[in-house]
């Protein structure tokens, strides 16, 4: 996981991560590829294997990832991930921010600094 900490031309304070889910999507899907024989009865069914809860499944815009930007008053996600986001100036940084969309915050409790 690439991070960086950058100001925008406006003074504001910007992080900048890269988010890939690959290992939610390993969670959620079927990694029974093939029906195996088992000494003893099957215990779980289908329904009960459905995700559920806070698993969901993602929209094919952020399958492969996206890069989160975060300041003290909001939140960002870019799709898909420029190749360039961790070497390129602030100035592209910033450019790559703006054209983000913006994202409701997932947290409930005030943010620490």
């Amino acid at each position: 996981m690439g991070y960086r900490i950058f100001f925008d031309s406006q003074g504001t304070e910007w992080q900048a991560w890269d988010v890939l889910p690959k290992a939610v999507e390993r969670r959620m899907a079927d990694r029974r590829l093939a029906g195996e024989v088992v000494s003893f009865p099957e215990r779980r069914r289908a329904d009960r294997r459905q995700v559920q809860g806070r698993w969901t499944p993602l929209t094919s815009g952020l399958r492969d990832g996206w890069l989160c930007f975060d300041s003290a008053d909001d939140r960002r996600r870019l799709t898909p991930i420029p190749p360039d986001w961790e070497d390129c100036g602030p100035r592209t940084l910033e450019g790559y921010c703006r054209s983000a969309v913006p994202a409701r915050a997932a947290r409930t409790s005030p943010r620490r600094r």
